[in-house]
Parts: structure tokens; C-alpha cells; sequence
């Protein structure tokens, strides 16, 4: 019976290989070829965990919108239906709702490795470009899909963000209009948003994750120690021509991403079914209201994954140099591949200096997210804010600076843990 499978299979991947001979030339590059250093350790699971969730994403995504009505005076209705009458519609609810907040999760970690192992550097930095704009097309692809169930939150927090252009001079109304369809959020704004959530940019996301993984399969994977495998010496069981010491992704690290993999959907699984809501974080209560023009919540604030650039924005007291500040936040780390002038790439052979610095770098951005979360109307938060959003800019003003005075150890010329 085996060998009768074996068969089977082997003659049904010659006749697609015949009919297609330019697909197994793909998957010899990126899986079973692509040597990948052999000293990965958990960091590296996070990239391929944010895959996971982007399926997640698109698959969930496309049945909610087989029930879902983009039009402000069904849309919240059409929520509650599919949350209590269509078969099985709140776990879909809630496993897009929680996929969201996971995804950031994966990426806010994924992107803390990058800086963490200097993923970024020579010859990388395109690979670091193509991440960050991942990073901001998600960014407006969650704010769009946070408008779509037209609650109390998602109505207000879409005024505040949207008004955010009208502080640009002479065209910041005209903006501000042109982006609502209107003079306040309302039924057009709700049918663009819904359009550009669900078509235009999963396609422009899906088209940068694919040039992220092939910019990254061109250069080589980094790995803890920061030493470029390619460079060392060739040779090994499966090719006399590959790095001593890669091994093929494909079966090893496939093979360990999928335990991985299984741990993450394990936990995920748990939030689903048990903490959806993760006590207001994941799903504010203001939300479960119906958007009403005529009420405005207590304290309007977005979901955690904005609110340290959310804290950045509200502690600056000027409207338009708050929202300079806000996206000049997130334009500076593009330029981290020119700002590090550490002669290593990891954290590992760095100074104290370093650690101590994107240590307290890491506690700086948590913290100003827990300032953006609260209700802003506490004068010391809003002081410590300010000096928290001073520091987050100066790690990388400075970082020319620092990374070139501190003290780093010997790079070991090859690779020297195995996990």
C-alpha cells in the first residue's frame, strides 16, 4: 500500500513538474535550498507566526463579508446578526477580532528581534524597508477595519483620527472631508473604508510580505551571533557547495515552526473562546454600543496597538506638531539601517551601553502604550509622556553616536550555539 501511494505521489508531482517546470525551481530556492543558519532560536518563530495570522486574517475576513452590510445604518446590526444568528459567527467574529491584536503582537516581537540582532544592517536594509511598510499598511488596514463595526468607539475614534489631517495648513479640511465623504463619518465613509479594507490593501500587503521573503531569501537570513553564514566555509550532508553552517528550511525549520506554530494556535484558541474581549483591550465595551453622533464616550482612545503613538500625539500640546511627532514616530524607524553605525550586528557582542539603552528603549514604548490607553487627564502622566516621547526620539537621534563609542566583543567567526 505504500508503495502504491509512493507511486501515485511521485507520478502526480512529474506530471505537474512537466506542465509546470517553473514552479519547482521556487520551491528548491526558498524551502528545500534555502540554507538558513542553523542557530535560530525562538525570536526567529515570530515571522512565520505573523503569516500564520495573516491567513487567519484573509480567511475569516472573507466570511465575515458574506454577512456583513458596509452601510451605517445596518452595519452594527449586521455585526449582531452574524455574532447570534449565523452558524458559528462569533467564533469567526472573534477569531478575526483576536487575530487582529495577535498580529501586532507577532510583529511588535518580530521587529524587537530585528533591532535586537541588527537584522537591519548591511546587506539587509532593504529587507528592514520592506518590513516597515508592512508594518504601515497594517497599521491603516486595522484602523479601517476598526471603523467597520460602527460602534460608539469606532465612530468616535475615526473623527479623532481622520481630523488629525486638518491640521495640515491651508488643505487640512479639504483633506479631511475628501477622506469622510463627508462632515462627519458617515455612510461614505463607512462603503471607502470597507472597499480598502477588504480588496485594496490585503493585495498590497500580500504583494510586500511576498517581496519581504524574497529580499530576505536574496541576502540570507541573520541569526543570534549576527555572523553571515555565506561567508564561512562550504560544505555539508546535503550540498558541497552550501554553508557549513545552514541547514535547508525545509524540512528543519518547517518542522520546528510547525510545533511552534501548534503552542501559538493553542493560546490563541484559548483567548477565542475565553477572554475575546481581553477585559476591554481586544474589544473595547464602548463598542458593543451603536455609533451615535449625538453621544460621545468618556474617554475616546484607540486599540493598545496605536496608543503608544497615540500618547506621543496627545501630549504635545500644539495639534499639528503632536501629529508631526505621531507619524514622525513611526518615519524614523526606516531609518534605523543608516542610524546604526555599530561595527556587530547582535546585542550579543555589544557594550552595556547598547543593552541597557534598547532595554530601556523597550520600556519606554510599553509605557507611553499604557499612557495612551488611559483617560489623559492626569498632568504627571501627561509630563512623564513627554519625557518618554523626548527619549523614544533621542534613542535614535543619537544612535550614530552610541553605537559607534560603545565597547563590543569578538565576533566569533562562525556560528557558536545550536538550538
Amino acid at each position: 500500500m505504500a508503495n502504491i501511494f509512493t507511486r501515485t505521489a511521485d507520478g502526480v508531482v512529474d506530471w505537474f513538474n512537466a506542465r509546470a517546470p517553473g514552479f519547482m525551481p521556487v520551491y528548491r530556492k526558498h524551502m528545500s535550498e534555502y540554507y538558513a543558519p542553523k542557530n535560530f532560536n525562538i525570536w526567529y518563530i515570530f515571522g512565520v507566526l505573523s503569516i500564520v495570522v495573516l491567513v487567519n486574517q484573509i480567511l475569516t475576513g472573507i466570511f465575515l463579508t458574506m454577512h456583513f452590510k458596509p452601510s451605517a445604518a445596518e452595519a452594527f446590526a449586521s455585526v449582531e446578526y452574524i455574532m447570534r444568528d449565523v452558524e458559528w459567527g462569533w467564533l469567526i467574529r472573534y477569531m478575526h477580532s483576536t487575530g487582529a491584536s495577535l498580529f501586532f503582537i507577532v510583529v511588535y516581537i518580530h521587529m524587537f528581534r530585528g533591532l535586537m540582532y541588527g537584522s537591519y544592517q548591511k546587506p539587509r536594509e532593504l529587507v528592514w524597508i520592506l518590513g516597515m511598510l508592512i508594518y504601515l499598511v497594517l497599521m491603516a488596514e486595522a484602523f479601517l477595519g476598526y471603523v467597520l463595526p460602527w460602534g460608539q468607539m469606532s465612530f468616535w475614534g475615526a473623527k479623532v483620527i481622520i481630523s488629525l489631517f486638518g491640521a495640515i495648513p491651508v488643505i487640512g479640511n479639504g483633506l479631511t472631508e475628501w477622506i469622510m465623504g463627508d462632515y462627519l463619518p458617515s455612510d461614505a465613509t463607512l462603503n471607502r473604508f470597507f472597499a480598502l479594507h477588504v480588496i485594496a490593501l490585503p493585495l498590497v500587503l500580500l504583494l510586500l510580505v511576498v517581496l519581504h521573503i524574497f529580499a530576505l531569501h536574496e541576502v540570507g537570513s541573520n541569526n543570534p551571533d549576527g555572523v553571515e553564514i555565506k561567508k564561512g566555509p562550504k560544505g555539508n550532508r546535503w550540498s558541497p557547495t552550501a554553508p557549513a553552517d545552514g541547514v535547508p528550511f525545509h524540512p528543519y525549520y518547517t518542522v520546528k515552526d510547525g510545533f511552534y506554530v501548534g503552542c501559538f494556535l493553542i493560546f490563541a484558541a484559548f483567548i477565542v473562546f475565553f477572554a475575546p474581549a481581553m477585559g476591554g483591550w481586544f474589544l473595547e465595551h464602548d463598542n458593543f454600543t451603536e455609533a451615535n453622533r449625538l453621544v460621545t464616550p468618556e474617554h475616546i482612545k484607540p486599540v493598545w496597538y496605536y496608543t503608544p503613538y497615540y500618547a506621543m500625539l496627545r501630549v504635545v500640546p500644539h495639534k499639528l506638531s503632536g501629529v508631526l511627532v505621531m507619524f514622525g514616530a513611526i518615519a524614523i524607524l526606516f531609518l534605523v539601517p543608516w542610524l546604526d553605525r555599530a561595527k556587530v550586528k547582535s546585542y550579543r557582542y555589544r557594550g552595556v551601553l547598547s543593552k541597557v539603552l534598547l532595554g530601556v528603549f523597550a520600556i519606554c514604548f510599553v509605557w507611553l502604550g499604557k499612557i495612551g490607553a488611559g483617560p489623559g487627564t492626569d498632568p504627571v502622566e501627561t509630563i512623564i509622556g513627554r519625557f518618554l516621547t523626548a527619549f523614544y526620539f533621542l534613542f535614535f537621534l543619537t544612535m550614530p553616536i552610541w553605537t559607534k563609542i560603545d565597547k563590543t566583543k569578538p565576533v566569533p567567526e562562525r556560528v557558536t550555539t545550536h538550538d
